[in-house]
């Protein structure tokens, strides 16, 4: 009897526990055509790591929503300068957030050379630089590798980072999510937890972590951590973003 009234408490503890989180922010992309102004801005041109592509303006050849799916899509072709294209949406100047829950549900192509990212960047980025802004990198995945890659970056008299990985098959649907607060961050996959990061110590001198930071979804081509693509590297490659939403407490 008394296992039972455990068991029980701890079930309403923890239906109360996932209750506390409200939906504040989302797409779940349940529209057709480019994506929605309001929410996502176009980084343009070569932003960083000597990537090879680039980024285009409102492109739907790049950045498109249809059935229910975001499309970043990277392709194989000369546009002004460039041998390759893609797309990088962010929420910079539209939306910013400082602590919650973040996720999104996501599937990323393969290849030597390809990079896709979701990830956070703190939006004082012009004023300080980086890595003074601070950086949450939720998922990223480099070539044909079977795990992915999560960090966060910041500055104590030089870059400092946090860095794990996790098996995973990104070319499937996968639940990638991050909970910030005040003392710590975490990295989950499919609702199960890989990795943790204090940031409420002294000696980590993390501040950048209570500011408000953007949302980045981009797919890379290139640069110093993929090398460059070879004649193993399939275009056109598409990164797809079923839905990403944010919760608060």
């Amino acid at each position: 009897m008394r296992n039972k009234f455990i068991f029980t408490l701890l079930f309403f503890t923890l239906q109360l526990q996932a209750k506390a989180w409200k939906l504040v922010w989302s797409d779940e992309f349940n529209y057709t055509g480019l994506p929605d102004s309001t929410k996502w801005r176009h980084e343009t041109g070569n932003v960083r790591n000597n990537e090879l592509e680039l980024y285009t303006f409102r492109r739907l050849k790049n950045s498109k929503v249809e059935n229910g799916n975001l499309l970043i899509t990277a392709c194989k072709e000369n546009y002004q300068g460039a041998n390759y294209t893609s797309a990088r949406l962010s929420t910079d100047s539209l939306f910013n957030f400082t602590y919650g829950k973040i996720e999104a549900r996501l599937k990323a192509p393969k290849g030597q050379g390809i990079w896709p990212a979701f990830w956070l960047l703190g939006q004082n980025i012009n004023h300080v630089g980086s890595p003074q802004c601070g950086e949450i990198d939720i998922m990223e995945h480099v070539k044909n590798e079977n795990i992915i890659h999560s960090a966060m970056h910041w500055d104590k008299n030089g870059l400092i980072s946090f860095e794990g990985t996790k098996e995973c098959d990104v070319q499937e649907f996968h639940i990638y999510t991050v909970e910030w607060n005040k003392n710590r961050i975490k990295w989950y996959l499919d609702g199960k937890k890989y990795l943790d990061g204090k940031i409420n110590a002294k000696k980590q001198n993390a501040d950048e972590f209570r500011k408000p930071f953007y949302i980045i979804l981009n797919l890379a081509v290139g640069g110093n951590w993929p090398g460059k693509p070879d004649d193993t590297t399939v275009f056109p490659a598409v990164m797809s973003i079923d839905y990403i939403r944010l919760y608060q407490k």
